[in-house]
């Protein structure tokens, strides 16, 4: 083999190796920015494996979202806090309500006592300035029960109402029809629409 063939195989062989270098430091290039690529979407995931908010629009909706949120939660506080002062209002309505029926009740004796007592007055005390005393006090007590909404209730010449009326017997009535009550032997009161006590009653038979 002359000199020439020798630097021609020469050539050949460095040529041959450098492409192999070649090759070689690409693929390492390759490998390392696929290496990068992993790294940066490992950064931009949480352990649950759900991106971080990384723009401005995701923070915005992710802020919307608390605000939502939130608000539903303030509008169902509110709706608590009004229910539970219409509750506590019906309560105490209905305790004062219960108190006041309470009390009038142990004062309807000694009113129908005194009551009886003026209806029965002797004629020869009419005009005495005692007695006008005692029935303007009588005037008075029925004053105050009208400003608590306590009112007497209806009964002689009404059709009998089982609610606000109490039957003590039937009687023949050649005034008044059948089922309307003649006579009444105790007044009936109410408190609004609540009976403190039904009146006692004669029915016509």
């Amino acid at each position: 083999m002359n000199e020439e063939d020798k630097v021609e195989k020469v050539e050949e062989r460095e040529m041959v190796e450098e492409a192999v270098e070649g090759d070689i430091v690409e693929e390492i290039v390759e490998e390392t920015a696929v290496a990068d690529d992993s790294d940066d979407a490992a950064a931009n995931t949480d352990p649950a494996g759900i991106p971080e908010p990384d723009s401005i629009e995701m923070q915005c909706i992710q802020a919307k979202a608390d605000a939502d949120e939130y608000r539903d939660k303030w509008m169902r506080g509110q709706a608590e806090f009004a229910n539970a002062r219409k509750r506590m209002a019906k309560q105490q309505a209905e305790t004062f309500a219960r108190a006041t029926s309470d009390t009038v009740k142990k004062m309807l004796p000694v009113w129908d006592d005194l009551a009886r007592a003026l209806d029965n007055m002797p004629a020869e005390l009419e005009g005495n300035a005692w007695i006008e005393g005692i029935s303007m006090a009588q005037r008075k007590f029925v004053s105050t029960l009208e400003n608590m909404n306590i009112t007497s209730i209806e009964a002689v010449g009404k059709e009998f109402d089982p609610t606000f009326h109490e039957a003590i017997m039937e009687e023949a009535s050649d005034k008044y029809e059948s089922g309307i009550v003649s006579k009444e032997l105790q007044v009936g009161y109410t408190l609004g629409d609540q009976v403190i006590r039904p009146s006692l009653v004669y029915v016509a038979a």
